[in-house]
């Protein structure tokens, strides 16, 4: 088997549609009782909908059961919504916001060992064995992405570097020392990675070894990926996780690169209509939500995330039987809604990478002006064509504010700035600054 067809668990990653939906209805069963028995909140809520741990018996019984949502972990911090004795638990994992009561949920040693094993069959998907070494930029903490990339890292034997976030110069030091060959960190750090790696004057496939890069923790585009992999001369992966499901590794791409399997036999994914609530078939793009059917310390049952993407069924090349997830294309609540319009980052992103002459990064600036909504699209230019003529770089500026206006349908203020001019970030990139909440 080639290496990048490698599969870490294929008993599991390649069952049979009937074999899994059975194997689903099971630990969903066992799940449901579990939190009905252990969690005052969900028992509640479903004794308000009449519904028993004895209704449950099937996978197609998961629309009896009620939502979560985050507030609720807000509302029960720190461990209302635990399903397991503290003594049980052994690991705290929080989210990475810093307003508020953060959202934390609490893992007990076999959750610990789930997720590891998640991460493991991502990190398989991209290639990685015991003869990698794996560089992990993501955050070490409360936040998931670096310890759980660390323990998939080292499950499959790999030499693993825990760099954390920062200090790009030496980032890049121990990957030319090291000799890296897989780097897991965010899109947007990867990008700014790439481009400090060609200013230092070292080449990618000579003085840097990557070969892949398993990267997550905020949406990006296809144009993106391309101008990744064009920077660092890798295959970019995408993998996709959150704190209250079980960190990265939730899904995770292979070299296909056509959507996220999920890892359907620790979580069940649904697509609901976020207005209706209902239920979505596949290939209809509406609200992801998750329940977990392994998790003992702090299960979910119909965890509303409120990203927007689609799930996909149809048979994978790579042999994977589960669903995959499409790229997150907005979000629910965080969505821009500018005149009427809702308008998500990731549009804006898709037309500015697939211009020449235009870098990575940009900001979206929301106000409000004599009662009317505006928006303004700051994006840098590349050094080549920050140095063209004036000519060249305004038809640069109308090519975007048309494609934006044909896109997004309102028209924006585009704004052309000198490379380096938007502040960098280490971990997820700010991409907007909404002033009408000031």
């Amino acid at each position: 088997m080639a290496i990048k067809d490698k599969i870490y668990n294929p008993e599991m990653e390649c069952m049979s549609r009937e074999e899994l939906t059975k194997l689903q209805g099971e630990r969903l069963a066992k799940t449901v009782k579990l939190v009905y028995d252990n969690v005052p909140t969900y028992r509640e809520r479903m004794d308000a909908k009449g519904v028993k741990p004895e209704d449950i018996t099937c996978l197609a019984d998961i629309v009896k059961l009620p939502f979560t949502e985050k507030t609720d972990l807000r509302d029960q911090f720190p461990f209302g919504l635990l399903a397991s004795p503290k003594e049980k638990i052994v690991r705290i994992q929080g989210s990475s916001g810093t307003t508020g009561k953060p959202i934390v949920s609490g893992y007990t040693e076999g959750d610990v060992e789930v997720w590891t094993e998640m991460v493991a069959r991502a990190l398989s998907a991209a290639g990685c064995t015991n003869e990698d070494i794996v560089q992990v930029c993501y955050g070490y903490g409360l936040f998931t992405g670096g310890l759980g990339a660390h323990q998939g890292a080292t499950r499959l034997g790999a030499m693993t570097i825990p760099m954390s976030s920062g200090n790009t110069q030496r980032q890049i030091m121990m990957m030319n020392e090291l000799g890296s060959t897989i780097l897991m960190c965010t899109p947007s750090y990867a990008a700014y990675l790439g481009e400090s790696i060609r200013e230092a004057g070292l080449v990618p496939g000579k003085d840097i070894k990557l070969k892949a890069g398993v990267f997550g923790a905020e949406p990006w585009t296809e144009e993106m990926r391309k101008q990744i992999e064009e920077l660092l001369g890798i295959d970019a992966m995408d993998i996709y996780g959150l704190t209250e499901i079980g960190g990265p590794g939730v899904a995770f791409e292979c070299f296909n690169k056509h959507g996220m399997h999920v890892n359907e036999d620790h979580v069940i994914a649904e697509i609901i209509d976020p207005i209706t609530e209902q239920q979505l078939p596949y290939g209809t793009p509406g609200e992801l939500v998750f329940t977990t059917i392994t998790k003992e310390g702090q299960p979910m049952l119909r965890y509303r995330t409120h990203d927007i993407c689609t799930l996909y069924n149809d048979p994978c090349p790579c042999g994977r039987t589960h669903v995959r997830m499409g790229r997150i294309t907005g979000r629910t609540d965080d969505m821009l809604v500018i005149r009427g319009v809702n308008v998500f980052p990731s549009q804006i992103e898709g037309v500015l990478v697939g211009i020449e002459g235009v870098a990575p990064h940009y900001v979206l600036v929301v106000d409000r002006v004599n009662h009317t909504d505006t928006l303004e699209v700051k994006v840098e230019l590349t050094e080549e064509m920050f140095s063209d003529t004036v000519s060249h770089i305004e038809k640069i500026q109308k090519k975007i504010t048309e494609q934006i206006k044909s896109v997004v349908g309102i028209m924006a203020k585009v704004t052309l700035v000198p490379p380096k001019s938007i502040p960098r970030s280490e971990g997820k990139a700010k991409r907007i600054i909404d002033n009408r909440k000031l």
